[in-house]
């Protein structure tokens, strides 16, 4: 059986890529590089530089690759961006996936995962999160992963495609090798932030809010280790390959740290100082967002292995000699 793996090249993806390789898959990848990295990738890895809106190159992948399944973590992530630039993300994300998704239905391809978010339940959410809440994006981002979502649905309907909808929660870490992790520019995400500043390559680290109802006023998130998520992808295409239904599926550990813990954790790691400053709060933070992962461990056998020290642990090797 191949698996195609749609931006392969990025951050969760090569991460997942690999655990395929040791799970003795046959793997191909696609990605346009815009934001991924070739060098995460294997070199015995098959691999394209192909871009979901270029039709025939995209077709013609698929008709020579012939993969069962599909694993689609293409996308433009940058929620800032998003609302500044909606239309890069409707023509990226939902044009692009609705390529991916129609080329696969008229070429057989029965089974295909989908990397989605938990953004999608938008700021009011009971805490934790399950499946069965309520949908409501609050920004263009999460608008086009609940897109994606429903066009699979449809496609389902009418083409007998399967899926799995995988809504996670803060994605963290690096493999234990250090020979990949998460290297973005900019940088979005709240731990390598932290770490680099640790390292002294950014000054300090603004706090967004420290006014929330929390414990010490600064908002919580569920962070996951990124294998932990690649697990759970390989775990979410053995399901539909089993023959069972098309779900939707939250991921993350069901426990929550925030910002101030986070600093205090890395400052322990890293035995560096980590200078940080309180700044206005982002419009549109909730103050806590964590999942409710009863349904992934029940459908999928699935339970996260990896604890926020680890996570962090694990970052802060890569941080400190990033290969790309």
């Amino acid at each position: 059986m191949k698996v195609l793996v749609t931006g392969g090249a990025g951050y969760i993806g090569s991460h997942f890529v690999k655990l395929l390789v040791e799970s003795n898959y046959k793997v191909a990848v696609i990605d346009n590089l815009s934001r991924g990295h070739r060098e995460a990738v294997p070199s015995n890895v098959h691999f394209e530089d192909i871009d979901l809106l270029d039709e025939n190159s995209l077709s013609y992948f698929i008709q020579t690759q012939m993969p069962s399944v599909v694993v689609h973590f293409a996308a433009h992530a940058y929620v800032g961006e998003s609302v500044k630039h909606p239309e890069i993300y409707y023509q990226n994300n939902v044009v692009g996936s609705l390529n991916l998704i129609r080329l696969c239905a008229e070429n057989g391809v029965k089974n295909f995962v989908f990397s989605s978010t938990c953004s999608i339940y938008g700021n009011n959410a009971k805490i934790p999160i399950d499946e069965s809440q309520p949908v409501n994006p609050i920004n263009p981002y999460a608008n086009t992963k609940l897109m994606i979502e429903t066009i699979l649905k449809d496609f389902e309907t009418s083409n007998g495609l399967k899926s799995i909808s995988l809504r996670y929660f803060n994605a963290a870490g690096a493999d234990s090798s250090g020979e990949i992790g998460e290297s973005h520019n900019p940088e979005p995400h709240l731990i390598p932030i932290v770490l680099n500043t640790a390292l002294e390559k950014n000054k300090i680290v603004s706090v967004f809010g420290n006014d929330y109802n929390t414990a010490d006023g600064t908002c919580i998130r569920d962070y996951i280790h990124v294998n932990d998520l690649a697990d759970a992808h390989l775990k979410a295409l053995e399901y539909l390959n089993s023959g069972k239904e098309s779900t939707i599926i939250n991921l993350g550990t069901g426990a929550g740290n925030s910002v101030l813990e986070i600093i205090t954790k890395a400052k322990l790691i890293a035995k560096k100082e980590i200078p940080f400053k309180f700044v206005n709060r982002r419009e549109g933070d909730p103050a806590i967002l964590i999942a409710d992962n009863k349904k992934a461990k029940s459908l999928l056998g699935w339970a996260p292995k990896h604890s926020i020290e680890e996570i962090i642990q694990s970052a802060w090797k890569w941080h400190s000699n990033p290969k790309f």
